[in-house]
């Protein structure tokens, strides 16, 4: 079965190596999702949110296909205002199993991450 990566990123100015999204078969794996370091977490999910629906549409599915996500939060206390965001987001027939959990990120102002994994 052949894998296809997307949005490969060259590791340029001290940033990963990876790739934005991995196809291998009918499912797509997309890389963990980061905003731009402002604003707060509400806004920093939308924007975040925003950019999963455009990897995944570049890869040939969309959120109602999601099977699992995972977030980090650099803080709990984030986690009313995110998941709001989150559940205006998601497909409410379709959501995937979901994990969420604080975590240090790589930018003291970057508060959410989001990784998913979706089928075609």
């Amino acid at each position: 079965m052949s894998i296809q990566r997307v949005g490969i990123t060259d590791g340029a100015g001290g940033m990963p190596r990876l790739s934005r999204a991995v196809i291998h078969g009918e499912t797509v794996y997309l890389c963990g999702v980061v905003p731009d370091p402002s604003g707060g977490v509400a806004d920093q999910t939308r924007q975040v949110l925003e950019r999963i629906d455009q990897l995944l549409a570049t890869t040939g599915t969309n959120k109602s296909r999601l099977l699992t996500a995972q977030i980090w939060l650099s803080d709990m206390k984030h986690f009313a205002a995110m998941n709001g965001v989150w559940n205006a987001w998601v497909d409410p027939t379709d959501p995937p199993v979901r994990a969420c959990v604080q975590a240090e990120l790589y930018h003291p102002e970057v508060l959410v991450e989001i990784m998913v994994t979706a089928a075609r």
